[in-house]
């Protein structure tokens, strides 16, 4: 794609770069020992020496020319491997140099590769990156009249200690001189006054020794081309978006979270509101599970924040409008867990309507209580689903095949599953019912929707559950109709107030009430569902990032977008107002900016426009699309 030039290329810089862990993501020298070696039978033991023999150079604890010495006594390698080794390396070029592989062929004059390495095989891979074969400079093999590597050409200024400062210093380089590496032998050019700057080169491998003594730390081009200002593929450094997970979100989106190159904090409890508002200030993006709250003082700490993902169905722990209001996109799963809660609702049903929750801890106390008294069959029973959207009507279908009859409310016209009936009239699904559960979402006005009055029309002995959301019933109310019989059992998942982590004690005065449930927030909580959550809500951050794409945002307006080809994409939030779409056209058209693509959607709130243009554009267009009246974000892709 055409790369966005921010500052122009000065032709004064020279760009040195390391080959192996730099430009490859591996030591060329331990893969050839991979095919060399083979069929040894020490090669398991002579591949470990090879390994050991390379770290110990790059970490500056073995002479290079002793390091070299060693690896090719070990290796027995032949010319006939070199084709292997070839097509080995040029599937393992390291990721950012791929990504900016444009950039480097249009400046291939500016780029140098300065290798302990080999010509005969570095040349091959750099060539196809658009890299000058005069520019690569690296040793030589020596071979036997049968094709055997022997040796290495001494008389190359590389195959000596302190080998690279002398030939930076023979290329007599006018203007600044950038190294990119990953070894000790990389920083000597800057010890010796051969270099303006070292980047210390860690997409592949880190060396502390060797980043300790570096100008910039470097997790990959892209971080060295941003801080020279320099056109590049990703308009900004992947590992410089900070992203903070709290509440122990699955080991898998973490992991899909540092694939994608972020840099990724941890943090395995919720956090209070003043604990947020200082651990925000850096983070693009917020990971969450239900327990913290995302609220108007956090947010207006959050200078830098992009993105919210809740890793759980509910939102209303998260100021939507505020995050609006700030341009922030918020994502949640409102599927994966769905199953997961349908499942342990299923269980609790059963487990209460045969009173098992007092029995089973009779049993640990040592009590023998054979008894039918209060124990029935849920087939023939009617269940009533207050709430009949993803998760309640999945419940009814899986209910039915239990023998249950099934009824259902819901403030919106749902189509009815099976034989489900809906009720419309709340009061007749209450007063109907022998066992009711809770399925409704979160938001201000359902607080304590199930109270004093509405157990007063439940019928005599009723099963009740709640594994919605904790404010919508009146704790209070609850306990008052367990004690006094008229709620037969009960089975509740969320709380008004929930601990902050497993850490915390559980403070409810729903404990110690018979035929009782108590969870702990862990109706979605299933190995299966958290790693569904972990995949889905990530991987609709990383497409809102990369694209702009804001399907499944629950306060964005949702747009799926096309890939960005042969083109830079410019994305515009601003508040719903007549007039903001003409006046960014105009823009685009005051500094000559063809449109290649437009998109537009609104919500009641703000606008989306997402324009891709098909050429270089000056910094000050930007300036004054976000001058826009109204305008609350504005960002660029390429």
């Amino acid at each position: 794609m055409p790369l966005v030039q921010n500052e122009p290329m000065q032709k004064s810089k020279h760009f040195i770069i390391d080959f192996d862990s730099t430009f490859t993501q591996v030591e060329a020298l331990d893969v050839l020992g991979e095919i060399s070696l083979r069929n040894s039978n020490d090669r398991v033991k002579a591949l470990d020496k090879i390994k050991d023999v390379t770290d110990r150079s790059m970490d500056g604890e073995l002479s290079f020319r002793q390091s070299l010495e060693e690896r090719i006594k070990i290796l027995k390698a032949h010319r006939s491997h070199l084709p292997e080794l070839i097509t080995n390396l040029k599937g393992r070029v390291s990721i950012s140099f791929k990504r900016n592989k444009e950039f480097i062929g249009k400046y291939r004059d500016q780029f140098y590769i300065l290798s302990n390495g080999f010509k005969d095989f570095i040349v091959p891979i750099v060539e196809e990156y658009g890299i000058k074969p005069e520019n690569v400079f690296a040793n030589e093999f020596v071979y036997d009249d049968q094709g055997n590597i022997v040796g290495f050409d001494r008389n190359n200024v590389l195959s000596a200690n302190n080998g690279k400062p002398k030939q930076i210093e023979k290329l007599k380089l006018d203007g600044e001189v950038h190294v990119l590496g990953d070894g000790f032998n990389d920083y000597e050019i800057k010890k010796a006054g051969m270099a303006d700057k070292f980047y210390a080169f860690t997409e592949n491998v880190r060396r502390e020794k060797v980043i300790k003594e570096a100008d910039h730390e470097a997790p990959n081009l892209d971080e060295v081309l941003y801080q020279n200002k320099m056109e590049r593929a990703l308009s900004y450094p992947k590992n410089r978006i900070k992203v903070l997970l709290l509440e122990n979100i699955h080991d898998h989106g973490i992991e899909k979270m540092k694939q994608e190159g972020y840099r990724v904090d941890v943090h395995p409890a919720g956090m209070t509101e003043d604990e947020l508002c200082e651990a925000i200030k850096d983070v693009s993006i917020l990971g969450i599970r239900s327990k913290t709250q995302v609220t108007p003082k956090v947010l207006s700490n959050a200078k830098r924040l992009l993105s919210v993902g809740a890793f759980c169905i509910g939102t209303n722990q998260i100021a939507l409008e505020k995050c609006q209001e700030k341009g922030v996109a918020v994502f949640n799963a409102p599927y994966s867990n769905t199953r997961s809660v349908v499942e342990l609702a299923i269980g609790q049903i059963i487990l209460l309507m045969r009173n098992l929750p007092d029995k089973m801890v009779a049993m640990h106390q040592g009590k023998w209580n054979k008894s039918a008294s209060s124990s029935f069959e849920v087939r023939g029973k009617t269940l009533g689903i207050i709430g009949y959207g993803n998760i309640g009507s999945q419940l009814s279908v899986v209910a039915e095949s239990l023998g249950l009859k099934v009824q259902y409310f819901d403030l919106e016209e749902k189509l009815a599953l099976g034989n489900a009936t809906r009720c419309t009239d709340i009061n007749d699904l209450l007063q109907t019912s022998d066992i009711i559960t809770l399925h409704i979402d979160g938001r201000a006005e359902n607080e304590k929707v199930i109270g004093e009055e509405q157990f007063q029309m439940m019928k005599k002995g009723v099963i009740f559950l709640n594994l919605s959301r904790g404010h919508i019933v009146d704790i209070s109310a609850l306990r008052k109709y367990i004690e006094n019989g008229h709620v037969g059992g009960a089975s509740v998942d969320v709380f008004p107030e929930e601990p902050l982590s497993n850490k915390h004690e559980f403070i409810s005065e729903l404990r110690g009430l018979p035929n009782t449930m108590l969870t702990p927030h862990i109706g979605g909580s299933t190995l299966e569902a958290q790693k569904n959550i972990a995949d889905f809500v990530p991987t609709r951050i990383i497409e809102y990032i990369n694209t702009g794409s804001t399907s499944s945002s629950v306060n964005f307006p949702n747009i799926t977008l096309p890939t960005l080809k042969e083109a830079h994409r410019f994305i515009h939030i601003h508040l719903n107002e007549p007039g903001v779409l003409a006046e960014i056209n105009k823009t685009l058209a005051t500094h000559e900016l063809n449109i290649v693509g437009q998109y537009l959607k609104t919500n009641e709130k703000i606008g989306y426009v997402i324009t891709d243009i098909n050429k270089d554009y000056d910094e000050q267009v930007t300036k004054d699309l976000k001058k826009i009246e109204g305008t609350i974000r504005f960002r660029v892709l390429y």
